[in-house]
This record gives C-alpha cells, sequence and structure tokens, in this order.
C-alpha cells in the first residue's frame, strides 16, 4: 500500500509542477517563436513553433486528467462515452503529431547543413507549411479509430478499449510510433546533420542558424532521454504480460511505470529550458520580449 500511496503522490507533486513549467515554457517558446520575425521565417523554428502549441493542449489536457484521477480519484470522463473517446483521442493525437514535427526539424536541419543545392531547396518555409497541415491531417485520420473502438466498460467504469485487434496495434504506436521509430530518425538525422557540419569548413550561414543547430541536437537529447525509458519498460511489460506476479512485483511495477510515465512528459514541457541552455541567440531573443526594459 506504500508504494500505491507514494504513487499517487508523486503524480500529484510531479505533476502539478510539470504542467506549471511546461504552460510557461511552451508559452514562451509560442510567444518567441511567433514574434521574432527570423524565427518565423525557418522551418526549423516553424515546427518548434508548432510544437509547442501541440504540446500545450496536451500536458493541459493529459497532465491535468492524470493529477485528478491518479491523485483526488477523481474521473470525469467516466460519466460520458464521448469524453472517453475525446480524451482518449486528444491523448494519441498531440502528442504523435509532436513527435512528428521533432523529426521534421531534425531532418530540417540536415537539409540546411548539406552541401548539395537541390537538397537544401526542399528547407522552405512553404514546404513546411504544406508539410505541418497535411501531418495534422493524417494524424487526425489516424485517431479516428479511437471514436470507435474506445468506450466505457461497466461496471468498473474504465474508458478502454473493446477491440481485440486494435488492442495489438496499440502496442505497435506504445513501441513504434512513440518510442523507436521517432527515436532512431532523430538520432539519425541528428548524426547526419553532424557529419554534414563536419565536411564543411566553413558553414555558409548566420550565426542563428548554428544555434539552431545546436537546439536541435539538446532536443533529439531530450527526446531520448525522456522516451527511452518507457519504451524499455513497455518492451518489459509486453514480454511478461503473461508471467505469475505476486501483488508485491505488480505494486513495484506499477510504481515504476507511474514514475516512467511521468518522465515522458519531459518531452513535452522541457523544450525551452534546453533551448535556453542551449542557445545564446534564444536566450537573447527571450530576454528582449520578456523584459524589453531591460535592453
Amino acid at each position: 500500500m506504500t508504494l500505491l500511496t507514494d504513487s499517487q503522490q508523486f503524480t500529484v507533486y510531479i505533476g502539478f509542477f510539470l504542467l506549471i513549467i511546461g504552460i510557461i515554457g511552451n508559452g514562451i517558446n509560442i510567444l518567441i517563436f511567433f514574434k521574432v520575425r527570423t524565427y518565423r521565417q525557418t522551418p526549423c523554428t516553424f515546427y518548434f513553433l508548432i510544437e509547442s502549441i501541440s504540446n500545450m493542449i496536451y500536458i493541459l489536457l493529459n497532465i491535468t486528467l492524470r493529477i485528478l484521477n491518479i491523485g483526488y480519484g477523481i474521473d470525469i470522463i467516466a460519466a460520458l462515452s464521448i469524453w472517453c473517446k475525446f480524451r482518449q483521442f486528444l491523448l494519441v493525437t498531440p502528442g504523435i503529431f509532436s513527435m512528428n514535427l521533432s523529426c521534421l526539424a531534425a531532418i530540417d536541419q540536415f537539409l540546411t547543413t548539406s552541401k548539395n543545392v537541390s537538397v537544401r531547396h526542399f528547407s522552405r518555409i512553404e514546404f513546411a507549411h504544406r508539410i505541418v497541415i497535411l501531418s495534422l491531417i493524417f494524424w487526425c485520420v489516424h485517431g479516428i479509430p479511437i471514436f470507435v473502438f474506445y468506450n466505457i466498460s461497466y461496471p468498473t467504469k474504465i474508458c478502454m478499449n473493446t477491440n481485440a485487434g486494435y488492442d495489438i496495434y496499440i502496442v505497435f504506436y506504445l513501441l513504434g510510433l512513440i518510442c523507436a521509430i521517432p527515436i532512431l530518425i532523430m538520432i539519425l538525422f541528428g548524426w547526419l546533420t553532424y557529419r554534414n557540419v563536419c565536411q564543411i569548413k566553413r558553414l555558409n550561414a548566420l550565426q542563428v542558424d548554428r544555434q539552431l543547430i545546436r537546439m536541435t541536437f539538446t532536443h533529439v537529447i531530450l527526446s531520448v532521454i525522456s522516451l527511452l525509458p518507457f519504451g524499455i519498460y513497455q518492451t518489459y511489460a509486453r514480454l511478461t504480460k503473461t508471467v505469475f506476479k505476486d501483488s508485491d512485483r505488480q505494486m513495484k511495477e506499477y510504481f515504476t511505470s507511474t514514475v516512467l510515465s511521468m518522465v515522458t512528459y519531459l518531452y513535452f514541457v522541457g523544450n525551452c529550458y534546453i533551448f535556453l541552455i542551449s542557445s545564446r541567440s534564444f536566450r537573447q531573443k527571450t530576454r528582449h520580449q520578456l523584459f524589453p526594459w531591460c535592453q
């Protein structure tokens, strides 16, 4: 019972902390990337802008509901089936859309540092606008089965998937689309970008472009740190699903799952802070926008 109580308290205290810093951090990102003209016209920072908006939606809904449900036993989606479906849709779609944008940002930095002019040509803000719209449409369509297969199970009043086939896909979603594939794409194109930079003796770009490369690298590191442990645990959980576990082991795994699932929220709340750490240009622009009288 102690671990159960610890899990609840951990969710409440860490959840509130992540919610506050997430609102502040994503709010700063939205302000800076929207108001600073050079950032608005750069594909990579445009991806970061839309990602910050998506992250804000994700944490406002999901962290808040998680705190209410686990911390205080208040489940506001248990009464209505439509809330069950809609909440699950908003759990899946903004999260995977955000990771899609992180991959696009990493790919864009590879394009901008390429020595091949035809490759660099694809790093254009017009293309970025179209790709974001198409990606959003795709992931919204991807979430449609949730409205079909998710429902409230009675008498437990738990919002859950009711289709066995879709349950198999959820495993692929958790391990593939949320963890393995985005991490591999970001690591791959982060490495390709680093290789491009090493091959170019003199970067034919402004200082802000160098700063963006650093911001993207640190963003990739944050993604790996926050998502990989959860992916490893989910793999373990699936492999041991049929193994008999006593109550003590179940409680320890529940606590581990709680901690690692909260760690994944770092991905959605931490961008602004790693940008401030890694980029002098971003720090200067943030200070100028938030404290103009200090200039």
